[in-house]
């Protein structure tokens, strides 16, 4: 290919236009691998940063900022350091490179950087911080160039219409990113292999770099004039752009707890409103600067630009109703009959969710990039004007994002704090066509006109909008509302008449409640894996507070003189006396609740403990594999002590036969000796330890007969020590026959989060297969007595079983012949009348 010599001065216009156009195509393909890349190692490092600093949200806060802070010095040093090269190609080719190898490094290095940090943590305090920030924000600097340093390379004019056109162009590529990677990476090639995926890229962006820079001669650099520095002017609308940088991750912290009441905690929700946001930037940013030069006025175009995105975004969340949950059912119901996946189906509901929330006011964020270059920006120092404002505007998201997710939120609420983002917005628009040199002072006043109407959507919106709308859309009546920093806590009145119940909602999305089904595994979770340990047990460790239930089951147990609960959301502590059957624990005195992720309560601690049962959120929900792989299995075993055992809940119907096997093998691979055990229809239970579980009939009458014991479980339909042992599976043998040749759940493979959406009636599917492989109990001791009754208690515990699953099929003669077998024998068990009366 031959070398393309650069226009001469003076040359007819539209040669020089030709002579740049294959350039600027070549360079935006080289941003859209880069944003693709980037975006695929800042899923994997918050993903590996929950796992270090915790899931909490100060911590994770922390960690991510120091990514963006990277960014922003990368672009204000890099972006300068461009306008003095010839060659800036080869600059952006060295970024490139030292990307794919800092950051493949990065990866590897935060694998195994949890015990390190906690250690460091324990002996320096706050310093250790300097272990994550070093580790995702040196990569960062060298991203942070890439976008300056090719809009210096690609700068033949205007500013703001080139730096518009690759910045979207490198926002198309984060967009490519941000699916990939829970869509294809992560479930096919894992942590590691996915961050070795995005280097390629970044290599190969590096190798078509230095070949467009070998064979296109670009322009030398513009002759510089001695400058003073930047023009008031200039100062100004850089300023006024970080302040917008702010506003903007405001209003992300505010959607994203907004948005998931429509949607869902899968991972996959979370990339589909991550890609609307981006997709409303990208076409912003590209439709701007494709009339750039023609807007006459552009501080004003910026300052209405900032006005609008807040009032748009405030409009949105106020008009939110019935219409979008059946606009969501609709695309979802026309997805599904065109591709037959319930997958696209769920997505087609989020993204419907995220463009009516989320689109329209991003358009306006991503258009007023490139309304800032041309206020800002020179061709002569190209790559330092882009880099400044980037920069800029990336510190101001960083405490923009604190501001509202620590300060507004909690002290305001959702909406009020969208309402305040939206008038801060107004304030920079007025200060920009006021301060600005307005070339029509008559249009000053659109943006108070903006700000105005601001203020009247705000004081017409209720602060409760959103709590009203999950009301109408779960049914029942909010008895707990609040809106905290680490995400919305409702609890709904449900039911009618004796099965009237409570539910407590996390992000919008339902986590349990105090029916009695739930107290009933709730409580097992607690009690049953005391009764049967080997030993005496004092001490009791449980992630997840939730309702209460199975923290306060603790305290029917005589004998624990340490208990210990884990939870991450102070909201949900204060919303446990909503909830009945939890022995109050919320005010419990001798249960200490502390307040940090089950995860990092045993990495922070050397505390063991006889008994540690886990009952988090379902594997399914993103950032909870946490708590569900080999690896925190491997953690948690550590912490036991001598003949200690560790519980962990399982539903059965929350992800699909293949990964709850998944599931089991990396319990397995955990623990040498596991049983299984079946709290509810919905419900199992795993318990595991490092020695053998051993069942003694007179240790477990002994211990079931204690008054307190007794009652609590009698009260959910466990009568006595057979019924007890008639929720008996199997033991390990069982397991493996029922986890085969499996691949485990791990840190660095948690296909789980990432698996296909749950198939229809997947309990359906489960519970015989689990039902296929279950074994006799071994229990010592035993008289023929209690092996008879537990016999009998079993038959009628599946025969109920049986009810349930023909209910799930339809089936409702089979269901009514079961059902009452079961009450004929043991009409007066709790369990099975509460079932009973709520009918299929």
């Amino acid at each position: 290919m031959p070398v393309m010599k650069p226009p001469r001065v003076g040359q007819h216009a539209f040669v020089a236009k030709r002579a740049v156009s294959p350039l600027n195509a070549a360079l935006a393909l080289l941003l859209f691998g880069s944003g693709a890349a980037s975006l695929v190692y800042q899923l994997l490092w918050i993903k590996q940063l929950s796992l270090v600093v915790g899931v909490e949200v100060y911590a994770v806060t922390m960690a991510v900022s120091a990514f963006f802070g990277g960014l922003a010095v990368g672009g204000a040093w890099l972006g300068r350091k461009a306008d003095d090269l010839q060659r800036p190609l080869r600059l952006y080719a060295l970024l490139e490179v030292a990307v794919a190898i800092l950051a493949v490094a990065t990866t590897v290095a935060l694998t195994h950087s949890a015990a390190a940090f906690a250690l460091l943590e324990q002996r320096v305090g706050w310093l250790a911080w300097l272990l994550p920030f070093v580790l995702v924000g040196v990569p960062a600097v060298a991203m942070g160039g890439t976008l300056p340093v090719l809009v210096r390379a690609a700068a033949r004019g205007s500013v703001a219409r080139t730096g518009g056109r690759l910045y979207a162009a490198n926002t198309a590529g984060a967009i490519a990113g941000v699916l990939a990677a829970p869509f294809l990476l992560l479930p096919v090639l894992g942590v590691q292999g996915s961050a070795w995926a995005a280097a390629s890229i970044n290599g190969l962006a590096a190798a078509l770099a230095l070949v467009i820079d070998r064979r296109i001669a670009l322009p030398a650099p513009p002759a510089k004039e001695k400058q003073a520095g930047a023009s008031p002017s200039a100062r100004l609308a850089l300023a006024l752009y970080a302040v917008a940088g702010g506003i903007a991750l405001g209003y992300e912290v505010v959607w994203s707890q907004t948005v998931v009441q429509f949607m869902s905690t899968r991972a996959f929700a979370f990339s589909v409103m991550l890609a609307v946001y981006l997709l409303g930037l990208m076409a912003g940013s590209a439709i701007y600067a494709r009339f750039a030069d023609r807007v006459r006025d552009g501080w004003l175009a910026f300052g209405v630009l900032i006005a609008l995105a807040g009032f748009v975004a405030l409009l949105q969340v106020s008009l939110l109703g019935d219409w979008l949950p059946t606009l969501q059912t609709q695309a979802s119901n026309l997805t599904m009959a065109i591709t037959g996946s319930r997958l696209a189906a769920m997505c087609a509901r989020f993204a419907v969710a995220a463009s009516a929330i989320v689109l329209l006011p991003t358009l306006f964020l991503g258009a007023a990039f490139p309304a800032v270059l041309r206020l800002s920006a020179h061709q002569q120092s190209a790559g330092r004007n882009v880099g400044l404002a980037l920069a800029l505007n990336t510190l101001g998201g960083i405490a923009g994002t604190a501001l509202t997710g620590f300060v507004l939120v909690p002290a305001f609420g959702l909406v009020h704090s969208l309402a305040l983002l939206a008038m801060a917005a107004s304030v920079v628009g007025l200060l920009a066509v006021f301060a600005g040199s307005v070339q029509r002072p008559r249009l000053r006043w659109s943006v108070a006109l903006v700000a105005v109407a601001s203020l009247a959507v705000a004081a017409l919106t209720p602060a409760q909008k959103l709590a009203d709308l999950l009301a109408q859309g779960r049914g029942g009546e909010v008895t707990y509302y609040e809106e905290s920093r680490g995400g919305t806590v409702a609890v709904l009145a449900q039911g009618q008449g004796e099965q009237r119940f409570h539910r407590l909602y996390i992000q919008g999305v339902s986590n349990s409640g105090d029916t009695l089904p739930s107290l009933r595994y709730m409580r097992l979770q607690a009690l049953l894996p005391l009764i049967i340990h080997r030993g005496e047990p004092h001490s009791a460790l449980v992630i997840g507070f939730g309702t209460g239930i199975t923290a306060g089951a603790l305290s029917q147990y005589p004998g624990l003189s340490t208990r210990v609960c884990a939870e991450l959301l102070p909201a949900v502590v204060r919303a446990v006396p909503q909830f009945q059957g939890n022995y109050r624990a919320g005010s419990d005195g001798g249960l200490e609740i502390r307040l940090r992720d089950g995860r990092r309560e045993l990495l922070a601690s050397t505390q063991t403990y006889d008994m540690i049962t886990l009952e988090p959120p379902p594997p399914s929900a993103a950032g909870v594999v946490n708590l569900y792989s080999r690896d925190f299995y491997q953690l948690a075993a550590r912490r036991l002590a001598p003949d200690g055992v560790v519980a962990q809940w399982w539903p059965i119907p929350t992800q699909n036969d293949e990964d709850s096997r998944a599931m089991v093998r990396a319990f397995l691979d955990a623990f040498p000796h596991a049983t299984l055990w079946t709290t509810e229809l919905h419900e199992m239970l795993l318990i595991g330890s490092n020695q053998p579980i051993e069942l003694d009939a007179a240790r477990i009458e002994r211990r079931f007969n204690q008054p307190s014991v007794a009652k609590a479980l009698g009260e959910v339909g466990i009568a006595s020590p057979a019924a007890l042992l008639a929720t008996w599976m199997g033991d390990r043998d069982s397991l493996e026959r029922y986890a085969g040749k499996a691949a485990p759940v791990t840190d660095d493979r948690p296909n789980i989060e990432y698996a296909t959406w749950v198939r229809r009636n997947e309990l359906v599917r489960v519970l015989p297969e689990l039902v296929a492989v279950r074994n006799e109990p071994r229990v010592q001791g035993a008289s023929p007595e209690l092996i008879a009754a537990m016999h009998h208690q079993r038959d009628l515990l599946f025969t109920f079983y049986a009810a349930g699953l023909a209910a799930y099929q339809g089936d409702r003669e089979h269901w009514s012949q079961a059902l009452e077998l079961v009450l004929q024998a043991d009409g007066q068990n709790p369990y099975y009348r509460w079932i009973a009366g709520g009918g299929p």
